[in-house]
């Protein structure tokens, strides 16, 4: 498997002129669900969001290559979602445990192109520390619901590397099954979904 450097990665992925509109939602930034609230990534995030490249066996899924430096990793994905937010209106946001006030994880819409069809994507991560919780089972259904209850698109999918067991355990409990395999960034994924309608 051939890794994206991370910078080559966020340009390659932030080149995708997408056919959706820019969304116009600011309650997309100012969401919450039974044990999280969901709000819009700011730059000092990357303190918190280090811990996700710190002993985390799953980043080989992603599809590039992180370096050795978390806190450098993570300042350039917040920069990536920053952008996202400023080209589409949407991304990943930061996912916060009410309990303790901490960030967990990152949930978001993701404008994807997959297989030359425009599609909105249910994306998650979290931090190790907090896997096994049911955070991602609860993430992903919370922003679908979003993206249904405001019509953005006929289906939502989410795009899992065969070998990633967590992802695709929430996947399935997101309503969705596998629809076809396909590749991101080099690596070969299977787009979860619901057949359209």
């Amino acid at each position: 498997m051939i890794l994206l450097s991370f910078s080559n990665f966020i340009i390659k992925s932030l080149n995708h002129s997408t056919l959706y509109p820019k969304l116009t939602l600011p309650s997309y930034f100012d969401q919450e669900s039974e044990r999280l609230l969901y709000r819009r990534l700011v730059e000092e995030d990357y303190k918190s969001w280090s811990e996700f490249f710190v002993d985390n066996p799953n980043l080989n899924y992603l599809g590039a290559d992180f370096g050795d430096d978390p806190e450098a990793a993570a300042k350039e994905w917040i920069h990536w979602q920053l952008e996202r937010y400023e080209n589409w209106g949407c991304g990943h946001l930061a996912v916060i445990e009410k309990a303790s006030g901490e960030m967990i994880g990152m949930c978001g819409l993701l404008s994807r192109e997959i297989e030359g069809k425009d599609e909105y994507e249910v994306a998650y991560s979290i931090k190790p520390a907090y896997w096994r919780k049911g955070y991602g089972t609860e993430m992903a259904r919370h922003i679908k619901k979003f993206g249904i209850r405001n019509k953005l698109a006929s289906r939502f999918v989410s795009m899992i590397h065969p070998e990633n067991e967590g992802s695709i355990k929430v996947a399935i409990n997101n309503g969705m099954k596998p629809l076809f395999p396909s590749t991101y960034k080099g690596i070969p994924v299977i787009v979860y979904g619901e057949e359209e309608k």
